[in-house]
């Protein structure tokens, strides 16, 4: 336990410069920083979870984009707790947390577009099963194409 005190804050880090060291200092308690985490966190899930439920009003879609967006960025502050935003910022480019920063950062664009396709592909396999076998055609036809 002592040893993640001491890396969450920042005792084993090497010398920073005044900025980072300003940027970085924070005046709270080790458990208050992980109660405002939790707090934060859950907070985030609950907008996200709250968003996603509106999907279902009338005109949900507005009240789930504003939501979502508020749950999202409640979850990513709730880290800056733990860490403090300058170290937190070096440590995203880390190799062991690389692949989740890519996906978090080209993932609303990126994601958006690769469900996009994905639905239309599941659309046209879906329409596909009306037409006497056309499914069973366009499988020959892409194994004749990869074999």
């Amino acid at each position: 336990m002592e040893k993640l005190r001491r890396v969450l804050s920042g005792h084993e880090d090497e010398e920073q410069g005044l900025t980072a060291q300003v940027l970085d200092a924070s005046t709270l308690s080790f458990s208050t920083r992980v109660k405002w985490f939790a707090i934060c966190f859950a907070t985030g899930i609950f907008c996200s979870i709250l968003g996603t439920a509106f999907l279902w009003l009338p005109s949900g879609l507005k009240l789930f984009a504003v939501f979502y967006t508020i749950g999202n960025i409640a979850a990513l502050v709730s880290t800056c707790f733990l860490m403090g935003p300058v170290k937190q910022l070096k440590k995203m480019f880390e190799p062991t947390r690389l692949i989740a920063t890519i996906v978090m950062l080209w993932g609303k664009k990126g994601l958006a577009l690769l469900f996009c396709v994905l639905q239309f592909l599941a659309m046209t396999w879906y329409s596909l099963s009306y037409i006497p076998f056309a499914r069973d055609a366009v499988i020959k036809c892409f194994t004749s194409c990869l074999s």
